[in-house]
């Protein structure tokens, strides 16, 4: 993860409505049912060591029980690389948590410390690995010495390791970033922001808006491109986007000609390559339709799947400018291929 993408990340984290769906769609135990999370508040992240050594790149949070006052601790670590020893450091950032709240004098009334649930959010391509409970990284002895192995558990958010399908219905905006992150189809994007313009539209949330247009921009930026100014909002996002999406596509389509190219030069190959690239072409354009005119009837959806590839090209490329249904056509519709008028 690049600085820029990192710091616009931890400025998603920074925000309560982004942990509470973390809690709440992520985590699956009983005790997240306890929480309120009303009275969720971030923790200063700057703890010093007798060495005057610093920690200051996790994003901690503090919530109460329902029923206990009990204050949970959350220490979310962002990594881009599998870090086989991840337990290990955990341990040694929870130790350091431990010793500023025993000097600032913050532990429970019985002088016992709240716990912490420490999670590891990795966005890396490569599944991770690592062991999460620390015992597994500590030989053992006979004789009764492993009695005094130190335990720790995290729990591993593996971003690419969730089913984009199954996260697609979730009205969650820790879902809406793990989609955003691992989608590669403009349309899907889209569908994603349009969904975030929807969730985000309260006068309140105009920071969090604003924090995702930060990192969606950082996000969406490919390596060597001149970056854009700053968007100020998510709708600005969006319509940069539609208007690149011809250019995506155009990409998309010359890098995949070349591969089948280079893939062998069999007739029945060629024909097969050439059949699969229509058919995401199709999906993609109805993807497209659906989130500027809303559902299509199956008509329409009859038509598209069986246009042909430049047929598609030539929609896609109009589906920016038309104002109606119709438009995309190009023009009146012949008697036998009609499409019933946009309601």
């Amino acid at each position: 993860m690049n600085p820029s993408h990192d710091h616009s990340y931890k400025l998603l984290f920074s925000e309560p409505e982004i942990i509470r769906d973390l809690l709440q769609g992520f985590v699956h135990e009983p005790w997240v049912g306890e929480l309120d999370f009303s009275t969720l508040e971030s923790v200063a992240t700057s703890y010093v060591t007798d060495d005057l050594r610093h920690r200051e790149d996790d994003v901690i949070w503090r919530v109460k029980s329902r029923h206990q006052w009990i204050y949970v601790y959350l220490l979310i670590e962002f990594q881009s690389t599998v870090d086989h020893y991840m337990a290990v450091r955990l341990m040694s950032y929870i130790g350091l948590l431990y010793q500023d709240l025993i000097k600032t004098r913050q532990t429970l009334p019985d002088r016992r410390l709240p716990p912490v649930f420490p999670v590891v959010l990795y966005n890396g391509d490569r599944r991770w690995r690592a062991p999460t409970e620390l015992a597994e990284l500590i030989a053992t002895l006979p004789g009764g010495l492993a009695r005094y192995r130190p335990t720790l558990r995290y729990l591993i958010l593996d971003e690419g390791a969730y089913d984009l399908e199954a996260l697609d219905p979730l009205p969650n905006l820790v879902a809406a970033i793990f989609r955003l992150e691992h989608h590669r189809e403009p349309a899907a994007i889209l569908e994603v922001i349009s969904n975030l313009i929807e969730w985000l539209a309260a006068p309140e949330q105009t920071r969090l808006r604003r924090s995702f247009s930060v990192w969606i921009n950082r996000v969406l930026h490919a390596p060597g491109e001149d970056r854009p100014t700053e968007p100020n909002d998510l709708r600005e996002i969006k319509t940069m986007l539609a208007q690149r999406i011809p250019q995506w596509l155009q990409e998309a389509r010359l890098q995949g000609e070349a591969q089948g190219e280079a893939r062998g030069e069999a007739r029945g190959e060629a024909r097969g390559e050439a059949r699969g690239e229509t058919k995401g072409e199709a999906q993609t354009l109805l993807k497209l339709l659906r989130l500027k005119f809303g559902p299509l009837t199956a008509d329409v959806e009859q038509r598209v799947h069986a246009a042909a590839k430049a047929q598609l090209d030539a929609w896609v490329e109009r589906i920016l400018t038309a104002e109606r249904l119709e438009e995309v056509w190009g023009g009146p519709l012949s008697a036998d291929s009609q499409v019933p008028p946009q309601r």
